[in-house]
């Protein structure tokens, strides 16, 4: 079976990696580690659908069910040989090819038209704002520290590349909005 690759598939199997868990330790690892800002797991369901196809799929097992007073009965999953072979495959596949992931903020771009250029301007302008606020969050978790230490780079190199990426997207921005404000972009809005 060919199983589809996801970001959220791609983090189960890394994550049972390090040993048996169960689907709560799962999403609470990912948020503890931060990946939850790079993977979405809002909502539990999700979670729990994708081990089921994982499991399906033989990249993962059930293992025994840990009993506790205080929860509900869990399953404990671990990683299959398949699923060790295909973590790699994929990762080794994701830092080689550049893929478009088609994110929301280009397609918005791509019908700004539609909208007066004063009108876009303001837009952009609260982007903006919204970002230099994200880049100072992200700066903060890559001085981040566990038990006094700092967190090792290797754990904080995708904040490190959402740093890059949303500096150059500011950057972009404010050529933009410069643009819009001398006048030197403009448009008639509506249908093109």
């Amino acid at each position: 079976m060919t199983f589809r690759r996801s970001s959220l598939a791609l983090a189960i199997l890394g994550l049972l990696e390090n040993g048996p868990l169960h689907p709560y330790g799962i999403q609470r690892l990912l948020k503890q580690w931060g990946k939850d800002q790079v993977v979405n797991v809002g909502q539990r369901t999700s979670l729990y659908r994708m081990i089921v196809r994982l499991e399906e799929a033989g990249l993962i097992t059930a293992g025994a069910t840990e009993r506790d007073e205080r929860y509900p009965e869990r399953t404990v999953y671990h990683l299959t040989d398949e699923g060790r072979t295909i973590c790699r495959e994929w990762l080794a596949e994701i830092l080689t090819t550049p893929r478009n992931e088609f994110p929301e903020f280009p397609a918005g771009l791509s019908f700004v038209m539609l909208l007066p250029p004063q009108t876009a301007c303001e837009l952009l302008a609260q982007r903006r704002e919204r970002l230099t606020k994200r880049i100072a969050e992200l700066h903060l978790e890559l001085g981040s520290e566990v038990d006094g230490h700092p967190v090792p780079r290797f754990a904080l190199l995708e904040s490190e590349y959402q740093v890059a990426v949303t500096v150059a997207e500011a950057e972009w921005i404010d050529r933009v909005l410069d643009d819009l404000r001398t006048g030197a972009l403009t448009w008639t809005p509506g249908p093109a």
